[in-house]
Parts: structure tokens; sequence; C-alpha cells
């Protein structure tokens, strides 16, 4: 199982990496026609290099970042790497603790499950809606409710994270230590 985990782990790393390289390379594109394209007749002579012909990157830098933030936050940052707040959760005794974590931990699953339904109704709208400028690169194919997907798969992903956590605090305590006394 841990093996399992761990490869689903690198391959989580692995996508956002991916995606980190994109937005990298799609950014070096818009600096070096930017400033290429200010220079006298360069746009002229190379036509590669017309201004007109990458609009789509800051779109698709766009497309990367959202995809980005929501892969990460869903599959590569770790439970101990979120800011908390837990002056209180500290301060009172394992037992209890082990009481704030499940009820806490079901009540984002409850919410970040339930609202899967409702987001994608509202994203049947956007299969209609198409990108302003990555068709014109990528094809037609490409709908705003294929940029936003990514979200969906966040709300799962992370609601079932919180369902996993609520189960190992049950059977197993917080913060590793067995609250069965």
């Amino acid at each position: 199982m841990t093996s399992a985990i761990s490869t689903l782990s690198r391959i989580g790393q692995s996508v956002a990496a991916a995606l980190m390289a994109a937005m990298f390379l799609t950014f070096v594109v818009q600096i070096t026609v930017r400033y290429t394209a200010r220079l006298p007749g360069v746009a002229e002579a190379i036509p590669l290099l017309d201004p007109s012909l990458y609009g789509w990157t800051l779109e698709f830098c766009l497309l990367l970042w959202v995809w980005l933030v929501f892969w990460g936050n869903a599959f590569v940052v770790r439970e101990q790497d979120h800011v908390r707040f837990d002056i209180l959760y500290l301060a009172v005794s394992p037992r209890l603790r082990r009481g704030f974590a499940i009820l806490a931990g079901l009540v984002i699953a409850a919410g970040l499950l339930a609202s899967i339904g409702p987001t994608w109704e509202k994203f049947h709208i956007l299969r209609l809606k198409k990108t302003a400028t990555l068709s014109h690169v990528f094809g037609d194919w490409i709908r705003m409710r294929d940029i936003y997907a990514v979200y969906i798969l966040f709300l799962g992903a992370v609601g079932l994270r919180y369902l996993w956590a609520v189960w190992s605090a049950f059977r197993h305590g917080v913060d590793g230590q067995d609250t069965q006394a």
C-alpha cells in the first residue's frame, strides 16, 4: 500500500512539474516575442516572431496556472504543509483532539463532496463556451469546462483525503497516538 501511495505521489508531483515547465516555457516564448518584436525590422524579417501570433500564450499560462493550483493542492501538498491555527487543538487532551479531527474532517469532506454535483451543473453551460485565443492554436475542442474541470477533480480528491484522515483518526488516533485509553 505504501509503495502504491508513493508511486501515485510521484505521478502527482511529475504532473505538477510538467505543468510548471510548460508554463515557464510559454512565459519564455512571451518574453522572447515581446522584446524581439520591438527591434526594428525583426517582425518583418522573421514572420514567426510577429507578436499577433502569440496572443494565446497569456490564456495558456492562465490555464496552466489554474491546473497547477488545483492539481497541486489535490495531489502534491501534504497535510503537514498546510497552515494551521491549532492553539485550541493542541491545548486539549488527545481524546478530544481525536474528536476535533473526526468532526472537522467529516464536515470538510461532506462539504467538498456534496458540492461536486452542483458545481458540475454550473459547469454544464461552460461546455458551450470556447476560449478566446486557445482555439486558434489547439483547435476547437478546448472548452471552458475542460479548463476548469480540474476543480471537480480537486473537490473529489481532497474530499476523499479528508475521509481517509477521519478513518485514520478513528482507527489510530491523531498525531500518531492511540487514544484507546
